[in-house]
């Protein structure tokens, strides 16, 4: 079993100085957990949910909402991003991608072809993958 039968191929991806909240609000709308960072065809970085919970203030901020709002609007995805991203091809097998997601405990994994994005393959898709396995059987 192959990354290339169970990865996401429309991928949603934003660019490097894109404004954080547009970001959060394009993965709300679109229902996703990972957004891929990429400057002309080339991926620089991703992006999680669990970033965007990291960079939120305190509760115990003494900030405003409205000053809260502010900042976070003139927050660039490239400096909440992770920038060394772990990516597999789309022949690397299931077994391995879920591995590193496992080992390096993340949700996601670009997948990448002679250096160009060309899918996605999330937990949710190992899942999948497990459940026609099973059900092969």
């Amino acid at each position: 079993m192959l990354v290339k039968r169970y990865m996401q191929t429309k991928v949603v991806m934003v660019g490097p100085d894109e404004r954080a909240n547009a970001a959060l609000y394009m993965m709300k709308k679109k229902g996703i957990r990972h957004l891929l960072v990429t400057d002309n065809s080339k991926l620089r970085g991703i992006v999680t949910d669990r970033d965007f919970r990291l960079m939120r203030p305190s509760p115990a901020t003494s900030l405003s909402i409205y000053e809260v709002h502010y900042l976070l609007d003139k927050l660039k995805v490239k400096e909440i991003m992770t920038k060394k991203v772990i990516a597999v091809t789309p022949e690397t097998t299931i077994a391995e991608a879920s591995r590193l997601l496992l080992n390096r405990r993340i949700g996601a994994l670009p997948v990448l072809k002679d250096e160009k994005v060309v899918g996605i393959i999330t937990e949710t898709d190992m899942i999948r993958a497990l459940i026609d396995l099973e059900e092969a059987q």
